[in-house]
Parts: structure tokens; C-alpha cells; sequence
């Protein structure tokens, strides 16, 4: 004759000794994602040294123009009309460490192609911006995080970053104006970046020469 309380009480005794087991299985996503979001959260927090993030967004409606996070050293360059000089000018920028530095400006002679403009003093540029006359100006060091862009009616500012070219009147049109900021990088974001990078260029990144350039040249 079989003890039945004995086969219930062994079945018991087994199904306490696999239910930690089971638990596991049922816990496990929820431990793993709590793990990702709380690696996330610490991703967030840590600054990724050598990439620098460049908005650009019309001052009106705050619609985005432009962004992309760009490896420090990256440059920028703004063209544009001074109408009160009758002067063409570029600035040539570089990004380092969240900020945009200015290390070149020319005001340049449109009447006067052949003849180079005079080299000056990177002390001088400060007041050569509001007096007028062509010069030339190497070995600035000067940082920006925050500069609004007024659009007027002759100036036409492009600002070329990278492989795009962006017209400010285009954009915003005469009177508007465009503020570019910028700022460091988590490190969050650069793997946020890379996978929607990867996304959008998944059949160029087979090839192994196109995707290291790239990485090179900061993520747009």
C-alpha cells in the first residue's frame, strides 16, 4: 500500500527546490533591462572626450536646422557680406571640447581680388570687425558656445560643415535668425549616434574604408 501524503509531501519538497530556478527565468528580462537602463543612466552622465555636439536652430520656432556630433578638431567655416564695408568675409572654425573656436577671419576686397589683404595681429581683430578695411587674421583662439546669426538683406551667410552646406536666408529668410550652440557629448549619446548612424547607412558601412572615414569625420 502507497502513502499518498508521502508522494505529495516528496512532490512538495521538489517543486520548493526548482521554484527558485523558475523565479530566475521569470525575473531575469526584468533584471537585465533594470541593468541596461541603470548602465544607460550611468552612460548619460560620463562626458565622451573628443567629440563636441553642433546645433544650429531657427531662433523663431526653435525648429531644428541642423545637428551632428563632430569629432574636436572638426572645422567649420562661415561666408558671408559685410553690406556696411562692402567686404566678403570667412571665418574658419574648429570644435574642441564643446566649444567652437574661431582661428581664422578674412575680410577680403571684392573690388580688389589680386591684392592679398594685410595680415594683422589676432589682438586686432576685435576692433577691425567694427572699422572697416580688408585683413587677414591666423592663430585666433577665440571660443564660442552660443552665437545668433542675423540674416540680412546682402550678407547671404552659408555656414559649410562637413559635406553640407547650409544658406541661413534659405532657411529663415531675410530678418530671421539662427542661433548655433554647442556643447560636450555623454557618452550615451556617441552610442545612441553610432546605432542610428549605422541604421541609416547600413549598406555603406560594408565597406570597411567608407565607415572608418566617417567615424573620423564626427556622426551627422
Amino acid at each position: 500500500m502507497t502513502d499518498d501524503r508521502h508522494l505529495s509531501l516528496r512532490g512538495a519538497n521538489s517543486a520548493t527546490k526548482q521554484s527558485p530556478t523558475r523565479r530566475w527565468r521569470l525575473l531575469r528580462p526584468f533584471v537585465i533591462l533594470g541593468a541596461l537602463v541603470l548602465l544607460l543612466g550611468f552612460a548619460s552622465q560620463i562626458t565622451a572626450p573628443g567629440f563636441t555636439r553642433v546645433e544650429l536652430r531657427d531662433a523663431a520656432t526653435g525648429r531644428e536646422i541642423f545637428t551632428a556630433i563632430l569629432r574636436d578638431g572638426a572645422p567649420i567655416t562661415l561666408t558671408w557680406r559685410n553690406s556696411l564695408f562692402n567686404l566678403d568675409v570667412t571665418e574658419a572654425f574648429v570644435v574642441e571640447n564643446g566649444a567652437l573656436i574661431q582661428t581664422e577671419v578674412t575680410f577680403a576686397d571684392p573690388r580688389a581680388r589680386s591684392v592679398p589683404p594685410p595680415v594683422v595681429a589676432p589682438s586686432d581683430v576685435n576692433d577691425l570687425y567694427h572699422t572697416g578695411g580688408a585683413f587677414s587674421a591666423k592663430g585666433l583662439r577665440r571660443p564660442f558656445t552660443r552665437i545668433a546669426y542675423r540674416v540680412g538683406e546682402i550678407g547671404d551667410p552659408k555656414m559649410t560643415i562637413g559635406a553640407r552646406v547650409i544658406e541661413f536666408k534659405r532657411e529663415v529668410g531675410f530678418g530671421g535668425s539662427i542661433v548655433l550652440t554647442t556643447r560636450a557629448v555623454s557618452v550615451g549619446e556617441i552610442v545612441g549616434q553610432i546605432y542610428k548612424f549605422v541604421l541609416r547607412n547600413e549598406e555603406k558601412m560594408s565597406n570597411a574604408d567608407y565607415a572608418i572615414d566617417l567615424f573620423k569625420q564626427g556622426f551627422a
